[in-house]
């Protein structure tokens, strides 16, 4: 299993001048892989609850605080050299396409080639309403948003006439350092999103589900594959595990496991949950770190 870990980012975790520093042991302590999630606000009214979520708790209040993600992944790709770098997920749907192309591709170039672009739509409409983002249609907007990117990263000029977004004709100097293209992942588990999947991305970025119901999911990727005549097997599964307060690492190292059996190759913890502060993180993930054999 090659195992990851989420950067302090948010909650109590969120310690802007403590990445690097967590990045730089994270790699020494063996993972292949920091990740980010994304988060525009937190909502005093939320329009929508998150997953989960109540009248007296709509979200998690670890959200109150939160980095941004691709700074922060800037960060971490200027003190590591080995590890890749990750987002689950960039609510994409809410940037300017160009913008976060341009972004997105900067941060490969700075990286050397370890980005790894996991994409969703998001669950909170107050997070479009702040961004002057239609929500009706987003899955569409997803779509398109990929059309942009790859758009960018392989065509020199490259022009852009959609839905959402109208890019005149411009020259493009600026390529990744992955050819022909950072990867690009998406998450969420609806049949719409599964198909996408399978039809237009290079891998899947599934949440804390149990080993079985993934399996199942992942059969509507690879019939989506197959009927727009890709391989399958050419596509990434990375799971994102989030421990509830208390769990124990054993329970945690014995999830990872039974992901590995259905084939799951790859797959990063998220701590925010689980630790007190960043240091009792990084402890956490050095005992993590014993449990779980390195691939």
């Amino acid at each position: 299993m090659r195992l990851g870990i989420a950067l302090p980012q948010y909650g109590p975790l969120a310690s802007m001048d403590a990445v690097t520093g967590f990045a730089t042991a994270a790699e020494e302590l063996g993972y292949e892989s920091l990740w980010v999630g994304d988060r525009v606000l937190a909502p005093v009214s939320p329009s929508d609850f998150y997953p989960g979520g109540t009248p007296e708790r709509p979200y998690p209040p670890e959200f109150v605080t939160f980095g941004d993600p691709l700074i922060l992944l800037t960060a971490a790709a200027s003190v590591t050299r080995r590890v890749r770098l990750g987002t689950s997920t960039l609510t994409g749907t809410v940037y300017p396409a160009v913008v976060l192309a341009r972004m997105l591709t900067s941060l490969d170039q700075v990286s050397g080639g370890r980005l790894d672009v996991g994409l969703g739509t998001g669950w909170l409409r107050d997070e479009y309403t702040a961004t002057g983002t239609p929500w009706k249609g987003r899955g569409g907007q997803l779509e398109e948003l990929l059309d942009v990117l790859r758009r960018f990263w392989t065509g020199d000029p490259f022009e852009h006439e959609g839905e959402r977004w109208r890019i005149p004709a411009s020259k493009v100097g600026l390529r990744p350092a992955q050819s022909p293209h950072p990867p690009v992942l998406l998450g969420g588990r609806s049949a719409t999103t599964l198909e996408r999947v399978g039809r237009r991305a290079d891998g899947w970025l599934p949440a804390g589900l149990p080993a079985p119901y993934l399996a199942k999911l992942w059969k509507t990727v690879v019939s989506a594959a197959e009927q727009a005549g890709r391989d399958p097997g050419t596509l990434r599964r990375v799971l994102r595990i989030n421990p509830k307060p208390g769990t124990d690492l054993g329970d945690v190292a014995a999830q990872l496991g039974a992901a590995a059996e259905t084939g799951i190759t790859e797959a990063f913890v998220d701590p925010h949950y689980l630790a007190r502060d960043v240091a009792h993180a990084l402890d956490l993930a050095a005992e993590l770190r014993d449990l779980v054999p390195k691939d």
